[in-house]
């Protein structure tokens, strides 16, 4: 009698710990179904978050240019360029066509290389600098795939807004020597002069400056 007995306690013993073991993984189960879905979502924001990159141009190295070219009557290129400008751009990593940039030109500063002609170009028949000492770039729509693409951005010029869409090429990005992280990029457009209120006509074959943009932004 005491063996059937020492056996029934023994398997009811097993039984309680089988069931009580169960009962507790089940419990454990729904809370760590419930918090890995949220540090999973909580290290997506992150990573979502930390992939917009803020860069500011790189005016104080002199790594970022604002330049321009006219046909001068037909017969050659005359060249120019704006010393004095600031900007700043942001760059999407997981989707650049969520990027932007904003550039701001201080149009007294044109530079051709000739102090009487920069004179002139500073006067109302050209950039009318007493009156709009300011050109500014703002972009509203930016189409790049493999690096190469359009911007698209709303151009101030002469007191005149009008959209302008820039070709342009990412030419690289890394970090520099000085501990810090860099992104550059190209760009080219161009426009009638006289569309934006340009006063002195030059002749058909000079109605056209082309823009190219050069920059180089230090990520913040």
């Amino acid at each position: 009698m005491k063996k059937p007995s020492l056996l029934l306690a023994s398997t009811v013993a097993l039984f309680t710990l089988f069931a009580c073991s169960k009962a507790a993984t089940t419990d454990a189960a729904p809370s760590d179904a419930k918090t890995m879905p949220e540090k999973a979502t909580t290290m997506v924001k992150e990573v979502v978050s930390g992939e917009v990159e803020n860069y500011t141009l790189d005016i104080k190295g002199a790594h970022a240019f604002v330049q321009f070219k006219v046909k001068h009557l037909g017969y050659s290129w005359l060249h120019g360029r704006f010393n004095d400008f600031d900007g700043e751009f942001t760059y999407d990593t997981a989707n650049p066509n969520n990027s932007t940039i904003s550039v701001t030109i201080d149009t007294t500063s044109v530079d051709s290389n000739h102090a009487e002609r920069d004179k002139h170009l500073r006067s109302d028949d050209f950039l009318q600098v007493e009156s709009f000492s300011e050109a500014t770039f703002k972009s509203t729509s930016v189409n790049l795939v493999d690096g190469k693409g359009t911007v698209t951005g709303d151009f101030t010029f002469l007191g005149m807004t009008k959209p302008l869409t820039l070709q342009v090429q990412e030419i690289g990005h890394g970090e520099d020597p000085w501990g810090g992280y860099r992104r550059g990029f190209t760009g080219s457009t161009s426009f009638v002069m006289q569309d934006f209120g340009v006063k002195k006509g030059l002749g058909p074959n000079s109605a056209e400056v082309f823009i190219e943009l050069d920059i180089e932004g230090i990520r913040q």
